[in-house]
């Protein structure tokens, strides 16, 4: 055989996803806001698209909406070749069956103007508009911690005492207390050690009381000095804080020289005081969850629909492109106008096909679990990704991206789809299996109804879930309660100890 350079012809097959499969495949794992953001950048860079209002109100001429078309034949060609005629609507970018229903938004969500999407659950059933005034933004923003006690030190010293207290509020953490080495703070700005423990008395004056402690026990102390109930017993009961956390009350009666109605009366007081006092000036505020599906009962079942109000109304403004079109043209802005036609085309129909998409998995997943939606999470049943994806016949990569950083908003509450998929234990009868989500519920329903006087133990907890018809073990138990941050039952003997003190 000779060796040397040559040319041959080889005809294969391979899988290639082209930028607009890839596109439409990430707007699946996007959430509504997501996609609002998404589109909102989209607007700014094709000139071809527009948001629509209201579906009563007449179309302007020339505008096309995407589901007002006749559908397109899919046997026209590859996603390459029906973008190159304009025709990118005809691809199927995702796995949706083409022969189910065409979604069509007008459910109460399309109705509804107010800025919690469709259902409103307000008196009266009325709703806000979208362009009313948000008050909230109106208000001044709350003061910081270290804004706050720099005030009140700026008031009460100046000169090097105000130098030191600066460096110390800088070292105060979230919750209150004081980060700072005192002796390095000294050595830092030169001064005695004297003065900067001088300075730090008076930062304890401060409001709220208790900050810049050093200690829990210091931080409880100042407080106690502010109600005046700071004696020699609260100071050796604070002195042991262990003792009192591991509910060693005879000891700590012993220790501070009280009788037991003293000792319900002390721990009572400290059940009072606040062991973070500077959270209170924290921030952070918690984002409000926007809920992308809603499903409620109706007397034919149950109705899904998809959360419009955090969805625009993408519009292809086509007499713009036939205007743009009969100008006068290059090579370049005439392939520049053919490419923002496919993209739009292809964008509206990509988002069309997620809203399918997500409704079809959002359908199995309410038939799967119809139980919990009628009786509770006591009822929730194992589910799978690939279960859901054998059904609607789909890819479990898609079930997974549809079901990620997705809300669904029910009568029950509001919901992560995730948390429908769950794992489980085995019954006892023998005919099928317990949802991991609804033996926690059992377990918190047990401890939650335990008498104080005889708290159930993790064997008697497997004893009482086996009867009920769940065959699990007791580590499992065990795993299930600490997750829900549940104390073991001497933990939760001691705690209703001193509750019961206290009270």
């Amino acid at each position: 055989m000779a060796l040397g350079p040559r040319l041959d012809i080889r005809q294969s097959q391979s899988l290639v996803m082209t930028p607009q499969l890839q596109q439409a495949i990430k707007l699946l794992a996007l959430s509504n806001l997501e996609i609002e953001a998404f589109v909102a950048a989209e607007l700014e860079k094709n000139p071809l698209l527009e948001t629509g209002g209201d579906d009563t109100l007449p179309l302007a001429d020339g505008i096309d909406r995407v589901e007002d078309r006749p559908a397109l034949a899919a046997e026209t060609g590859s996603a390459d070749d029906l973008i190159a005629q304009g025709l990118g609507a005809a691809d199927s970018p995702l796995d949706v069956d083409h022969g189910a229903s065409t979604f069509i938004d007008d459910g109460p969500a399309d109705r509804m103007t107010g800025a919690g999407g469709g259902m409103d659950m307000g008196p009266g059933g009325g709703s806000y508009a979208e362009d009313a005034p948000d008050f909230d933004s109106f208000a001044a923003p709350a003061a910081s911690l270290h804004e706050h006690l720099m005030d009140q030190a700026r008031a009460a010293l100046s000169g090097m005492d105000l130098v030191i207290a600066t460096q110390l509020i800088g070292q105060i953490d979230e919750a209150g207390y004081l980060e700072a080495n005192l002796l390095q703070t000294a050595h830092a700005l030169g001064v005695p050690l004297h003065d900067v423990e001088r300075v730090l008395g008076v930062i304890h004056g401060f409001d709220p009381t208790g900050v810049g402690a050093r200690s829990l026990s210091e931080c409880l102390a100042l407080q106690a000095k502010e109600a005046d109930r700071y004696d020699p017993c609260m100071a050796r009961l604070l002195a042991n804080l262990d003792l009192l956390a591991k509910g060693a009350l005879p000891h700590l009666r012993r220790i501070c020289g009280v009788d037991e109605e003293d000792m319900a009366d002390m721990i009572a007081e400290l059940r009072a005081y606040d062991p973070k006092p500077g959270l209170r000036f924290s921030q952070s505020s918690a984002a409000p969850v926007t809920p992308d599906l809603f499903v409620r009962p109706t007397r034919e079942g149950w109705a899904i629909e998809i959360n419009s109000a955090t969805l625009p109304r993408l519009l292809i403004n086509r007499s713009y492109y036939v205007e743009l079109a009969s100008g006068p043209q290059n090579r370049t802005s005439k392939a520049w106008l053919a490419d923002c036609l496919a993209s739009a085309n292809w964008l509206v129909k990509a988002l069309d096909q997620r809203q399918k998409t997500i409704i079809k998995v959002a359908s199995e997943i309410l038939k799967q679990q119809e139980a919990f939606f009628r009786e509770g999470v006591a009822h929730l049943k194992p589910l799978t990704l690939r279960a859901v994806a054998d059904a609607i016949g789909m890819h479990e990569s898609t079930v997974s991206r549809v079901t990620s950083n997705k809300y669904l908003a029910c009568p029950r509450g509001l919901y992560e789809l995730k948390y429908f998929f769950t794992s489980g234990v085995s019954a006892t009868g023998g005919d099928g299996a317990v949802s991991a989500e609804a033996v926690k519920s059992h377990i918190k329903a047990l401890i939650g109804a335990e008498d104080p006087q005889a708290i159930l133990s993790d064997d008697t907890l497997v004893d009482l879930l086996r009867a009920k018809g769940m065959d699990i073990a007791r580590r499992t138990v065990a795993k299930y309660r600490e997750a829900m941050g549940i104390g073991s039952s001497v933990q939760r003997r001691r705690q209703k100890a001193l509750k019961g003190k206290a009270a």
